[in-house]
């Protein structure tokens, strides 16, 4: 009996052990396949990581590109209408008054033909007297014959000029001015005539067409004198 007791009690034993053992068997098993899952786990994580980075980048160059296309294409716009059609003058004296005023801003838009010019156009021109750019009103036109009289009118090849646009006449002038206006080129006059540097008083009278940059067509600025030029 007990010898009986005594193997029933190796058995139990025998099977603890067995059960220690198969248990660290599985506990191993469990603990690799967790190992082998976290690993497998380590090696995904990061590749959507690095897939949206790679879409973040792809896209903020995609928008840098864009922005600097937009960009170059607006100055190479600008350049050639400035260049080409259109470029902006400061007002910086009195002598266009009323007409335009000291600080206007305004758009001009260039001249290719003579034949587009008409008296009473406001004019911007290179004076090589003044090594700078005017605007002044064309009077005379090619071939004309113009009189400024000591009372201030304009008399174009005999007929009193009619001048609704300008503000005060000069009449400090003790005797008439006489001119005649030669081939391709014009004679000019400002609006405040008794402020105004012009060809009644220049040593050369006279503006060549080439000298002749654009037609003043819009004051741009100050926002209340917003308005077409005629």
């Amino acid at each position: 009996m007990g010898k009986y007791k005594d193997d029933q009690e190796n058995i139990f034993d025998k099977n603890e052990f067995y059960k220690e053992d198969d248990e660290e068997d599985l506990s191993d098993e469990y603990a690799y396949l967790l190992e082998d899952e976290d690993s497998l786990e380590s090696d995904d994580k990061p590749l959507p990581k690095r897939s949206e980075n790679r879409k973040h980048r792809g896209r903020f160059l995609s928008t840098i590109l864009e922005w600097g296309i937009t960009i170059v294409a607006a100055l190479l716009i600008s350049f050639l209408i400035n260049k080409f059609l259109i470029f902006k003058v400061y007002i910086p004296s009195e002598s266009m008054f009323p007409t335009l005023k000291v600080g206007d801003q305004l758009f001009v838009t260039k001249m290719y033909s003579a034949d587009s010019i008409q008296r009473g156009d406001v004019l911007v021109f290179y004076s090589e007297e003044f090594n700078e750019l005017l605007i002044k009103r064309v009077i005379g036109l090619p071939g004309d014959d113009i009189v400024v009289k000591a009372s201030g009118e304009v008399l174009v090849n005999g007929e009193v000029l009619k001048e609704d646009y300008v503000f005060q006449k000069d009449e400090t002038a003790i005797f008439d001015l006489n001119f005649k206006v030669p081939e391709n080129e014009y004679f000019f006059l400002g609006d405040n005539r008794a402020n105004s540097l012009d060809s009644r008083y220049w040593s050369d009278p006279y503006i060549s067409f080439d000298d002749i940059r654009g037609e003043a067509r819009i004051i741009v600025y100050p926002f209340n004198r917003i308005k077409l030029l005629k």
